[in-house]
């Protein structure tokens, strides 16, 4: 591909997650805030199940979204299908901004919110594979790591945008300006994200690895090809997907509103801190990926990684609980570093591990699955837990279990890191 054209594709492939990951994190971070304007109750712990209930819902549709978009993209060609994809988001997140509250239409608008979180679920559910895939199959020799990585850029420029979005309305406006119409503005901002998305998106360059094998494939439908001659890929994939997304969810999404709810800091307090572990991160995820090009295996260093954070959650989350804010906010930027690792290497990780025939099918399925339904549903699990045991330190030893489960799978794993794409 014509230098030209590769930058192209690599801000096309950004944008498009900057779109899709700043309107799905959002909700996760304003997760207190639509709490109480759209599942009213007396039980704090009730209402967040409420919400992280609903953001869940969102991540049970990526499998279906999965299922659909890699079909797509296995058949019709990459390019299309981050068109598509990106262009299902722009009307529900805009239609959250102007969502009506409980207050105004009663249980019409929780339920009004599911809808969209469920659209927003489908739409995520082929974004984020398929643009992978594209980069790392437009990559130039020996820097699939690098290409891929930048999916993940996107993502994080996304999520720190609805980081620092929700950080800027709760610190601005006053508590009454902010549940009577304040919280709507990041969504409604996400609006404008998604038409720059779909405007550079427009005449995206067509993967020609994709062209040249996709005559070979038979009249096999692509998701049964990865579900009957590639199941040992789908468990490995779907296994660390599962324990990588428990430990993002965690560390990027909940933790702001744990620390509100469980320690002595407020949210206002807490999200500066969060904004920032996420601002560290962008530079540290493409030299991740550079360094599983050039010197170390993608396996060895997750595995590393892994198990690093397995042994450093428990005692993390015991200092953090007194609320000192300066240990909170080193203990963010820690936790950070540390998943910027699998965010750089994982999405080649990922991609190498199907042929070209099924590899959308397959990863997107195997990702979506783990991310979505286990990753997704890791804050209100991991609420519950805390109010039926008590243990407030909780997402600690949760932790520790999804950093060993991650490291289990990567061992598993064939590693194709220098082998050429099939």
């Amino acid at each position: 591909m014509p230098q030209h054209k590769r930058k192209v594709a690599v801000i096309a492939g950004v944008i498009g997650n900057v779109m899709e990951w700043y309107d799905f994190a959002l909700y996760g971070y304003m997760a207190a805030i639509l709490a109480h304007l759209f599942f009213p109750g007396d039980s704090k712990v009730a209402s967040l199940l409420a919400v992280y209930g609903t953001f869940a819902a969102g991540f049970i549709m990526r499998p279906i979204g999965s299922a659909l978009f890699g079909w797509l993209g296995d058949t019709t060609g990459r390019s299309a299908t981050m068109m598509i994809s990106v262009s299902m988001m722009v009307v529900p997140t805009v239609a959250l901004g102007l969502l009506p509250t409980y207050a105004t239409i009663g249980i019409a608008a929780p339920i009004f919110l599911v809808i969209i979180r469920l659209a927003q679920g489908l739409s995520v559910g082929g974004e984020f594979s398929s643009s992978v895939t594209y980069l790392v199959e437009t990559s130039p020799p020996g820097q699939r790591g690098l290409s891929g990585s930048f999916a993940n850029v996107g993502s994080l420029m996304g999520s720190l945008l609805g980081s620092g979005m929700a950080a800027a309305v709760t610190w601005f406006l006053n508590p009454a300006d902010l549940h009577e119409w304040g919280w709507r503005l990041p969504f409604l901002f996400g609006g404008v994200l998604g038409v720059s998305a779909i405007y550079l998106r427009r005449h995206l360059p067509k993967s020609e690895h994709f062209a040249k094998h996709v005559a070979e494939r038979g009249k096999t439908s692509p998701l049964a090809e990865a579900f009957l001659n590639n199941r040992r890929q789908m468990m490995q994939g779907t296994l660390f997907a599962a324990s990588y997304g428990s430990l993002y969810y965690l560390i990027l999404v909940y933790l702001p509103t744990w620390l509100s709810h469980y320690t002595p800091l407020a949210l206002k307090d807490a999200m500066p801190w969060n904004t920032l572990a996420t601002a560290l991160l962008i530079p540290i995820i493409p030299l991740a990926g550079w360094i599983s090009d050039r010197y170390f295996r993608r396996t060895h260093v997750l595995v590393a990684v892994m198990l690093t954070l397995a042994g450093l959650a428990i005692p993390m989350f015991h200092f953090i609980k007194t609320g000192d804010p300066i240990v909170a906010g080193v203990a963010q930027i820690v936790f950070a570093l540390l998943i910027a690792f699998p965010c750089g290497i994982g999405p080649a990780l990922f991609t190498e591990l199907f042929p070209t025939r099924d590899r959308l099918s397959g990863y997107s399925v195997s990702f979506n699955v783990g991310m979505g339904l286990v990753g997704g549903a890791t804050p209100a699990l991991v609420t519950w837990l805390i109010s039926v045991t008590g243990y407030d330190a909780l997402p600690g030893l949760f932790m520790v279990v999804a950093g060993l489960i991650a490291a289990v799978s990567l061992i598993w794993m064939r590693d194709r890191s220098r082998e050429p794409l099939e």
